[in-house]
């Protein structure tokens, strides 16, 4: 008996199979190889198709199974990570209405702004934990606003894992989870946030029916087991947004663990045993996967736009041809901590939250033609993305997060010992690389819905860890001064 676990991400979308009876992943996929297209039509917009998840999802699922060698028809259950915050928006028919606007999409802050001052900041924060920002409501909002003969078609608004599971099940549904991260749930009331909706100028007949994070979310249709080739009639037993999930992947289920990931965005993401909210809204609070109301778990994220996605657009602007992240790592060796005070803002990809919301751009400071080359804007890059990290950290830190451990993925960012190191020794905090990835959490999920484990950190325990990095305190000053001239640029930039 095995589970299948989606990760539906806007780079691509990841399929893993985990064996049921031994808990160990057999195969993980990848469609496509390449990144997946963003629509970006105007600046500060990014929107994808959802119907391309899904067909990519069918690719990734046929991809895993090939690759693990079993029989389709015994895999039992089905869960789901999805990329947070997108809107996807459905009529009656279950057509989707326009291409979803995506979790990097920056063009509904004013509105988010606007909502916060009206309803008032203190509300927002006790019943919502949150300012409205840029997130699923605000997005909505502007829909309403700016296509409101496409508003009025509306029946449903989805999450995209909601609206994967739709493909899977013809059923619209959603979790807790997913409309805090929407910023749809009332904390203090348990339910819908009613005056959010009402404020918004929204029926409140566009959420979906709830349905349990870990549980019975449906079964797979007919018309959808043909598409995706496993047996109908399996159940679709978890859902949840991810970076929660990562978290759940990494066993950050317990106040006081924390979870890292530097994908195309960077995380941090801490877990409290109460609300928790941050004044400034440079993090964001939203229920966790093991969230209930007797026994509140509350995911505490700080996420960092301009992360991988910048590393990346160094790579493919800088680098020779052939050149992979290996090789520029080996070659970046040769440069010293701190760039030689070459330094690289990476807030290039829309509105920052840590920023509160501000859109500033990326920026290179102190470059000196005798003196810079390829390998320092490498090893800048680099440095800059994780001196992002420590910002955020040191504001995780003043909500009283103690980060005293980071596990992370082997799958991104940090990878990289330079990355990692930087990191760690700020942060005074090893960094734990463990050998898994969100598309396993999300199958360990659903096969701990259906009862094959008698706790949930049972289900996501037993990953090996790769490596240990840890604070290299003979460095500490040269890595402190490198980052405290990099916080000097960021003043500065914000202050103009």
């Amino acid at each position: 008996m095995y589970f299948l676990g989606l990760d539906i991400g806007s780079s691509s979308i990841k399929a893993a199979l985990v064996d049921g009876a031994t808990n160990k992943q057999i195969a993980v996929a990848q469609y496509p190889e390449t990144e997946m297209d963003m629509i970006s039509v105007q600046s500060g917009w990014a929107e994808q198709e959802p119907e391309v998840w899904w067909k990519n999802a069918c690719a990734a699922t046929q991809k895993a199974l090939n690759s693990a060698r079993i029989n389709p028809m015994e895999v039992a259950g089905i869960g789901i990570s999805y990329q947070m915050h997108g809107l996807v928006l459905v009529d009656k028919n279950h057509e989707v209405l326009r291409p979803a606007i995506i979790w990097c999409d920056s063009r509904a802050v004013g509105i988010g702004e606007e909502a916060f001052q009206g309803i008032g900041a203190e509300k927002c924060h006790q019943h919502l934990l949150n300012a409205p920002g840029n997130f699923t409501a605000s997005k909505l909002k502007w829909v309403k606003e700016n296509e409101p003969e496409l508003f009025a078609k509306i029946h449903k608004i989805l999450l995209p894992g909601d609206y994967i599971a739709l493909k899977l099940t013809g059923e619209t549904t959603t979790t807790v989870s997913g409309l805090s991260e929407g910023i749809f749930w009332d904390f203090q009331n348990n339910e819908v946030a009613g005056f959010l909706m009402d404020h918004l100028g929204f029926d409140p007949e566009v959420i979906p029916a709830i349905v349990p994070t870990f549980g019975d979310q449906g079964r797979l249709s007919v018309a959808a087991a043909r598409e995706i080739g496993l047996k109908p009639g399996i159940g679709i037993g978890y859902r949840a947004g991810d970076q929660p999930n990562n978290a759940l992947a990494l066993g950050v289920i317990n106040p006081g663990e924390v979870a890292a990931t530097g994908g195309t965005s960077g995380v941090v993401y801490g877990v409290k045993d109460e609300p928790v909210y941050d004044l400034k809204s440079r993090v964001n609070s939203f229920a966790h996967v093991n969230h209930a109301t007797e026994d509140p778990r509350i995911g505490v994220l700080l996420c960092i736009n301009g992360a991988g996605i910048q590393y990346r657009y160094i790579k493919q602007m800088m680098a020779e041809e052939g050149l992979g992240y290996t090789d520029m790592e080996r070659v970046m060796t040769r440069v010293p901590i701190g760039a030689d005070e070459l330094r690289v803002i990476p807030f290039g990809n829309g509105a920052e939250r840590i920023l509160s919301n501000r859109n500033i751009g990326a920026q290179v400071n102190n470059l000196q033609f005798n003196r810079h080359k390829k390998e320092h804007f490498y090893r800048a890059a680099l440095e800059g993305v994780a001196f992002s990290f420590i910002y955020g950290i040191e504001i995780l830190k003043e909500l009283g997060l103690d980060i005293t451990k980071l596990r992370v993925g082997n799958d991104n960012l940090f990878q990289s010992a330079i990355f990692s190191k930087t990191i760690s020794t700020l942060a005074n905090a090893p960094i734990e690389l463990v050998e898994t990835t969100g598309a396993v959490g999300a199958a360990r999920g659903a096969a701990y819905a259906q009862g094959h484990f008698s706790s949930l950190a049972e289900a996501v325990s037993g990953d090996a860890t790769v490596n240990i990095y840890e604070p290299t305190v003979s460095e500490y000053q040269q890595y402190s001064n490198a980052y405290q001239a990099w916080v000097g640029d960021l003043k500065r930039l914000l202050n103009d």
